[in-house]
């Protein structure tokens, strides 16, 4: 159990939530922000000794009625609440291996006309295909330390991504794998004394698995290209297959064919 960082996305989340939202009166005047501990309690149904070890990072690992009746409370989301079971041990744990199954790897080397790869909780990347190859260059040319889309993302503080820098950090914040993980541990800890944004973000707690998004790029042989990324679990693995598509019958779509047919035939 991670009582401290169990501790602090309590405390987090109390302050963000106003007493009307909660269905309670304001009470007067508030020198916090967010709702009092006893408010929680109360909502919760749990004595208010017991909340307050609990942002304390002191007492027994609550139970899963006690979680969901939190997660209640503080009107968490899905992806909230599921962070607050891993928190609190009360959630499996997906193995950490870095080695890709064989099965996902002939299914990348069968996906050969979209860019997708594995990455893993810290955002490796593990494996990828032709097409990536061909999107962003070859990364087996690149130190696997290197092969890091967070590092990619946070190594210039110009603030061309901020949307998707914070998706990402919520993403990685919502794995639950901080502060247990050594790898999750060091990346975090470098990229908080590396890149202000990242500590700002990191600070803030958010909480989001991200599943879908939209990214933005200029390849130097076909243009700008407007990807849907869609990113699924592997099943009782901390690994996920990124795929990235053009919407049908788009621009990017076309551009991505034309890729395709550039990199298979260089002349």
């Amino acid at each position: 159990m991670n009582r401290t960082e169990l501790a602090g996305f309590l405390r987090s989340r109390r302050a963000r939530i106003q007493p009307d939202e909660a269905g309670l009166a304001p009470g007067g005047r508030r020198q916090t922000p967010g709702l009092r501990r006893e408010e929680v309690a109360l909502l919760a149904g749990i004595s208010v000794d017991y909340y307050i070890r609990l942002e304390q990072g002191r007492g027994p690992r609550p139970s899963a009625q006690v979680l969901d009746a939190l997660g209640r409370a503080l009107r968490l989301t899905g992806d909230e609440h599921g962070y607050l079971l891993r928190l609190a041990d009360q959630a499996p744990r997906a193995n950490a291996s870095r080695t890709v199954p064989d099965h996902v790897l002939g299914l990348l080397e069968r996906l050969d006309d979209v860019p997708a790869m594995v990455i893993n909780a810290c955002y490796d990347i593990l494996a990828w295909n032709r097409m990536l190859v061909a999107l962003i260059g070859d990364l087996s040319d690149v130190p696997e330390r290197r092969r890091n889309t967070l590092r990619w993302l946070f190594s210039s503080e110009d603030g061309h991504h901020p949307a998707l820098a914070r998706r990402c950090v919520a993403d990685l914040r919502a794995s639950g794998r901080y502060p247990d993980d050594p790898d999750v541990r060091r990346l975090v800890d470098e990229l908080r004394g590396t890149s202000p944004a990242f500590a700002e973000l990191w600070a803030a707690r958010e909480i989001e698995v991200q599943r879908t998004m939209t990214k933005r790029a200029v390849h130097p042989v076909v243009g700008e290209l407007e990807l849907d990324c869609d990113i699924l679990p592997l099943p009782d693995r901390d690994q996920r297959i990124v795929l990235y598509a053009g919407a049908p019958g788009s621009l990017t779509q076309r551009r991505l064919r034309a890729l395709r047919a550039s990199y298979a035939d260089p002349a």
